[in-house]
């Protein structure tokens, strides 16, 4: 019976420290998601779609609306979706999901504006995400 406390003691003597200095291993992942932009007037909007026109498309831009698409003036202040109709002029930026462009925020302009740049001008964001592994 000693014996086998003396072993049991031993054993836990051994195997105590390989928790205490298990390593830990971080690991980073970087996903960029490209948002594209795109300035015009709203011909149509509802719910779940805004129709653009534009001056250098000759088709309106359909855009998925969602819960997430934020609505917000020129100075970034949030606007109410329901004050946002036809013939506001806008920008709107998106990102492509398969066929579907889902529109992330759409800036209600008081003016329209005219400019010598393409729509389309790409933005780039990152999402940073940390994952912690325990490895004995």
């Amino acid at each position: 019976m000693n014996t086998l406390k003396s072993y049991i003691i031993a054993l836990t003597i051994l195997v105590l420290p390989c928790g205490v200095f298990a390593q830990q291993q971080t690991m980073t992942t970087v996903d960029t998601i490209k948002s594209t932009e795109t300035a015009g007037t709203i011909s149509e909007m509802s719910p779940d779609t805004i129709v653009v026109r534009t001056e250098t498309s000759s088709s309106p831009m359909n855009y998925s609306s969602t819960k997430r698409t934020t609505y917000v003036d020129e100075t970034g202040a949030p606007v109410s979706v329901e004050t946002v109709k036809s013939g506001l002029p806008v920008t709107v930026y998106y990102t492509r999901e398969g066929d579907r462009m889902i529109a992330d925020k759409v800036v209600v302009r008081k003016t329209t504006t005219t400019t010598t740049e393409q729509p389309g001008m790409q933005e780039k964001r990152t999402r940073t995400s940390t994952t912690t592994e325990t490895k004995y």
